[in-house]
Parts: C-alpha cells; sequence; structure tokens
C-alpha cells in the first residue's frame, strides 16, 4: 500500500527477513479477509471437483517453486546472482 519501504540494496539479511515476514503477515492477513464465505462456498458447490482443482494447483505451484528454486540457485552458482556473502 506504499505507507512504508525498505531500500533493499542497503539492508542486511536480517532486516530483508523482517521485511519479508511483515509482507507474507500483511498479504495473509488481506486474503483472510477477502470474500465471502458463504458466497464462495455456494459457488465452487460439495463436490470433488474443487478438491481435485485445488491439489492439482497445488501440486504444479509446487513443481514451478522448486524448478524457480534450481534456476535461482544456478544463478548464484555461475555468477549471474551475487550473493551478500560476495
Amino acid at each position: 500500500d506504499w505507507k512504508g519501504s525498505v531500500d533493499v540494496d542497503k539492508a542486511s539479511p536480517e532486516q530483508l527477513t523482517n521485511y519479508a515476514e511483515i509482507c507474507a503477515w500483511t498479504l495473509a492477513q488481506a486474503h483472510a479477509r477477502s470474500g465471502d464465505a458463504v458466497a464462495i462456498a455456494g459457488y465452487i458447490g460439495k463436490g470433488p471437483n474443487v478438491v481435485d482443482a485445488i491439489a492439482t494447483f497445488a501440486e504444479a505451484y509446487a513443481d514451478q517453486n522448486e524448478s524457480d528454486y534450481a534456476a535461482f540457485k544456478a544463478a548464484i552458482d555461475d555468477g549471474r546472482l551475487k550473493t551478500a556473502d560476495g
């Protein structure tokens, strides 16, 4: 919401960790309060389709995270991305 910011180029690893935790908490709170639970339940119904769709999405999301992390590590290993340690 642009009410605060962090200069990530100058932040320490501890400061970046704290900032990430605050961002994650804020995002989780926003999602937890969004939507109307009764309307959503009525929309998705009680059949297995929603459960299957969520499981399929979760598996694909996990696979994408693993792929992204492998690319991230490769970029560090071959020098395209620098770390705080060098």
